[in-house]
């Protein structure tokens, strides 16, 4: 059993994984509401709080009619209007702000108690700092919307979407760590067996979400609606429509969403036959409910996106199956985890010790 007192921080770390996820569902609810561009201005203190009266209201509400955005997309919209969108974006930048509230000050107590020291400090020191910077390419992304084309760039909104899965997944796995830590008599390799595929499969779920996140970027989910077929054809005729070739994998609703689906059919794939691997090489129990929890929440999530391909990409559909994504990406990481720390193979010492 671990000491008590990494498990009191791998719990805290796990609480901010929770926030970070309910961050994510929410930048994706903020998206799909066509609400990120509602707060034109970036205060990271100051803009912590909201509108307090009607002439605060109305100045808020004078600096959006300034957005391209108002003037081409929303032009005549009333003040109870953009109540609506400015909420989902305040709450978005708010609960940004509470991530790094409770993560700093509980860091910065640890420290100064030396209950965190060495590598784990740098470790945890490194994603406060990504957490920093996930908030400047935030703002660095709103900025791509409040020029003459009143949308995000969607290489920018892939970069913010990658980088939250990327924090997301730095204190998991530390929480991990701390909760199984490799055992140290352990001889398995990580780069062999079920071991290095799944670590291949965290690398392909991460690519997967990076190209859920060009989707959303250009809207390609309201093109090509049916399932299995892209409207009658397996491979859409559109495919490699724009010059140079090689934009059509960013900037063509079609090639986007092709290759969205490929890889989740690629997933679909995968993820059974190491689900099988797993069962057959005599791995340890955890690794088998890993294998079981991966397998469940994909199915779970190939379902959520033929349903919200299906019904036209209506807001909860869509943001269940952002959140969705997150879970699959976290039982990817348990998955490798716990195949990580391996088997671990008694040595002479240790069968000594256990007789004593």
């Amino acid at each position: 059993m671990r000491p008590i007192g990494e498990r009191q921080i791998a719990a805290w770390l796990l609480a901010c994984c929770c926030m970070v996820f309910f961050m994510i569902v929410v930048g994706g609810a903020t998206r799909l509401t066509h609400s990120g561009l509602s707060i034109v201005e970036w205060q990271p203190i100051i803009g912590t709080l909201p509108p307090m009266n009607e002439h605060q209201w109305q100045e808020t509400f004078a600096m959006y009619k300034l957005t391209p955005e108002y003037r081409k997309v929303n032009f005549g919209m009333t003040l109870a209007e953009f109540r609506g969108i400015f909420w989902w974006e305040y709450f978005h930048r708010l609960l940004g702000r509470l991530i790094g509230a409770v993560f700093l000050l509980p860091y910065l107590a640890l420290l100064i108690q030396r209950r965190i020291r060495g590598p784990l400090a740098w470790k945890l020191l490194g994603v406060f700092v990504l957490g920093g910077l996930q908030g400047a390419l935030g703002w660095f992304m709103v900025k791509s919307g409040l020029v003459d084309d009143p949308r995000v760039s969607h290489y920018r909104l892939t970069a913010h979407l990658g980088l939250a899965f990327i924090i997301f997944g730095a204190m998991f796995w530390v929480a991990l760590d701390l909760l199984h830590p490799r055992p140290e008599c352990s001889t398995e390799s990580a780069a062999r067996g079920p071991a290095g595929f799944a670590a291949a499969l965290v690398v392909l779920v991460f690519v997967m979400v990076l190209s859920g996140g060009l989707v959303a970027g250009i809207r390609a989910g309201f093109a090509y609606n049916t399932f299995p077929l892209m409207n009658g054809h397996l491979v859409p005729p559109e495919l490699l429509m724009l010059e140079p070739w090689h934009l059509n994998f960013f900037n063509n609703m079609a090639t986007v969403q092709f290759d969205h689906r490929m890889l989740a059919w690629l997933l679909a794939l995968l993820v059974p036959w190491f689900w099988w691997k797993t069962r057959r090489t005599g791995a340890s129990p955890r690794s088998r409910v890993a294998a079981h929890v991966l397998l469940g929440m994909l199915s779970v999530q190939i379902s959520l996106g033929i349903a919200t391909l299906l019904q036209g990409v209506p807001v909860p559909l869509a943001a269940a199956h952002q959140a969705g994504a997150v879970l699959v990406f976290a039982a990817a990481l348990f998955a490798a985890h716990s195949l990580r720390a391996g088997v671990a193979h008694p040595t002479r010492a240790t069968v000594d010790a256990a007789r004593v």
